[in-house]
């Protein structure tokens, strides 16, 4: 199959209740602001779609396309912003909210008073070993929000990306225009969640099993999107 692919380090076939399902990842083009996500999704995936198949997409290339892809060097992080990143927790698996353009924009999406108070809450919460508390008060806008990834093809290794506008919406209308089920997803190596999905609500946890390793990686494969197929 052309342009269908298994990345590196993830299995092809992922077995959840005893079903099997095939993850493929769909190479394309560096997403822009310029493209248009059911143009991008009819060109790469649509020709290698068969009946039952579910398409899945990374958040980011949505947000790309929403515009919502902000270069560093045009991020002014003001000195709050600067102070904040020091109390960061630093996570080995991406830079987070530990650099101050990443901050800024925090601050701007949700509000200065907001991130002062998750902040506060988050500092006592550690003291008794909770985590989570942060974005659990500064919400889910601010939890979708990444920072720049150093692995990542250009010029995403040096942009802010904030989290899809309506990704429910996107999703429904991406699914109209081809005639398949499509997911908004938004995964790591650690992680997923299931911003958007066409499909019936029921589905959601088959697909958070099945695409929970993340089959479309995580740095320079420039697979945003992928095939979900039942073995028969």
């Amino acid at each position: 199959m052309e342009n269908l692919q298994v990345n590196e380090g993830k299995e092809c076939v992922r077995i959840v209740d005893g079903v099997g399902y095939e993850r493929y990842a769909i190479g394309t083009h560096v997403i822009t602001n310029e493209d248009n996500i059911v143009d991008v999704v009819k060109k790469y995936a649509v020709p290698h779609m068969q009946q039952n198949d579910i398409l899945f997409m990374s958040e980011k290339a949505v947000a790309c396309t929403q515009n919502r892809a902000i270069p560093m060097d045009t991020i002014k992080p003001r000195l709050l912003a600067r102070i904040l990143v020091k109390f960061v927790y630093r996570s080995p698996h991406g830079l987070g909210r530990t650099l101050p353009e990443t901050m800024e924009i925090t601050l701007q999406q949700a509000g200065t008073p907001r991130i002062l108070f998750a902040a506060f809450c988050s500092a006592i919460g550690k003291l008794f070993k909770k985590r989570g508390i942060f974005y659990a008060i500064a919400g889910e806008a601010v939890r979708a929000i990444d920072g720049p990834c150093p692995g990542a093809l250009p010029p995403m290794d040096r942009c802010v990306t904030l989290g899809p506008e309506n990704p429910e919406k996107v999703s429904k209308e991406i699914s109209q225009a081809i005639g398949y089920d499509v997911a908004i997803i938004d995964a790591n190596d650690l992680n997923i969640e299931i911003l958007g999905f066409s499909g019936k609500k029921k589905q959601v946890k088959l697909l958070e099993e099945a695409l929970r390793d993340n089959p479309l990686g995580q740095g320079r494969e420039c697979t945003p999107m992928g095939i979900l197929r039942k073995v028969e």
